[in-house]
């Protein structure tokens, strides 16, 4: 079971390498309600965390290999951006009707993209065939637990950034970040070990943090995981394309139900809603998966005294931000 040893860990691996995103307070969303602003991370988005505690964990002939990833965009374009900085081949799984912007971007860092899959279900099949006809290491968007743990130092920073946090709001596709933060304010109290990065206590209070897990309507991947103790086969049709994950993760599912993790879900109006207000109010350019949290905040499913909403994605496409943003 991934445990906050595994996140401290993690943090000491990716050290230096990725920005320690702000964390802000929102009165407009009310007092003691926090945003933490991991769409400013490298690559737009928290992937960039695991995907670089992934890499070094690899071996040299793992490397040479090379990788290859599945995405709808933000996990694709942080494996070609990581995989580029340490000199690794990455060929990515898309699908036809991805963001054509996260394509590009995915392209752009130097990937490989194979956009032969209809959707995400058969993209998973295409994955398999190619990395049996490759060989190459598959760097998971949401089910590797070391994935996992880079992803909980976002949960790390909120700890000592907002010590008072009782409630942390994290949106969700396949459930990787869900899984690290929740991972890491599992150890919230605990002393980090000596020459850990960032040194000293994550905060006060072990096990006082609740965390709440955020999905839309139309993608509820682990909802239905939690539900069932299993991972559930989903057809995820949400705007906020970022969470669109066709089942959660294994991993992800027993983390959750062993950690406590709660679940919301959010319509597409709230999630819309959630993105204009971050544009016009906290000024935050986000993709209609970073709103995702902010949505369950506003429609007033979450609570507590102090709240801290993980804005993450910030790769969204003009005609899509501008089609949003022009509706009332």
């Amino acid at each position: 079971m991934l445990d906050h040893d595994d996140v401290v860990r993690a943090r000491a691996v990716i050290a230096g390498r990725l920005h320690r995103t702000p964390t802000f307070t929102s009165r407009t969303l009310g007092d003691g309600v926090h945003l933490k602003a991991e769409l400013f991370q490298k690559t737009g988005s928290f992937k960039a965390r695991g995907v670089l505690n992934k890499l070094a964990s690899m071996s040299a002939d793992e490397k040479r290999r090379g990788v290859i990833a599945i995405s709808a965009g933000n996990h694709a374009q942080a494996v070609a951006w990581g995989a580029a900085a340490e000199g690794i081949d990455a060929l990515v799984v898309m699908w036809r009707d991805a963001s054509t912007q996260k394509v590009a971007a995915t392209r752009g860092y130097g990937a490989t993209v194979d956009t032969d899959a209809a959707g995400p279900a058969e993209a998973f099949a295409r994955l398999a065939e190619l990395q049996a006809e490759t060989g190459r290491t598959l760097v998971h968007p949401f089910d590797d637990p070391v994935v996992h743990a880079g992803a909980g130092t976002v949960g790390l920073e909120i700890v000592e950034d907002v010590p008072e946090v009782d409630t942390i709001v994290v949106a969700v596709g396949g459930g990787g970040l869900v899984t690290g933060i929740a991972a890491a304010v599992a150890g919230v109290g605990s002393t980090e070990p000596e020459g850990s990065a960032g040194g000293g206590s994550a905060g006060a209070g072990a096990g006082r943090v609740r965390v709440v897990a955020v999905e839309p309507e139309l993608s509820p991947a682990l909802h239905e995981g939690l539900k069932a103790g299993r991972p559930v086969p989903v057809a995820p049709r949400s705007i906020a394309d970022g969470l669109g994950a066709p089942f959660a993760g294994d991993n992800a599912i027993a983390v959750c139900l062993e950690r406590g993790v709660e679940s919301i879900l959010v319509s597409e109006d709230e999630i819309r809603d959630a993105m204009r207000f971050l544009y016009g109010r906290a000024k935050l350019a986000c993709e209609p998966a970073g709103a995702a949290a902010v949505a369950a905040v506003m429609a007033g499913r979450v609570g507590g005294s102090t709240v801290c909403c993980v804005v993450s994605g910030g790769n969204v496409s003009a005609e899509t931000a501008a089609a949003i943003l022009a509706e009332r």
